[in-house]
C-alpha cells in the first residue's frame, strides 16, 4: 500500500486522546504473521492509527485476501 490510500479530508481529524492534529507517515501493520509498512494517519504523539473505512474496506481487504490465499 502507498500513500495512495490517503486523501486530504484525512489530515483534518484530531487525535481524541491527545488532541494532537493527525500526520501522515509510515505505519508497520501485522496481518497473519505479515508484517509490511504503508503510510497512514496516525497521531504523532501516542501513535493511535487512524484506517479510514475505505482503506479497511479496499487496498486492506485486498491484501488479507492475498493472503489468505497463500
Amino acid at each position: 500500500m502507498k500513500n495512495d490510500n490517503v486523501r486530504p479530508d484525512d489530515l483534518k481529524w484530531r487525535c481524541c486522546q491527545c488532541q494532537s492534529d493527525l500526520v501522515v507517515g509510515q505505519v508497520a501493520v501485522t496481518y497473519m504473521n505479515n508484517r509490511f509498512t504503508t503510510d497512514l494517519p496516525h497521531c504523532p504523539v501516542c501513535k493511535t492509527v487512524m484506517i479510514t473505512e475505505a482503506v479497511a474496506m479496499g487496498k486492506m481487504a485486498e491484501v488479507e485476501q492475498i493472503l489468505e490465499d497463500k
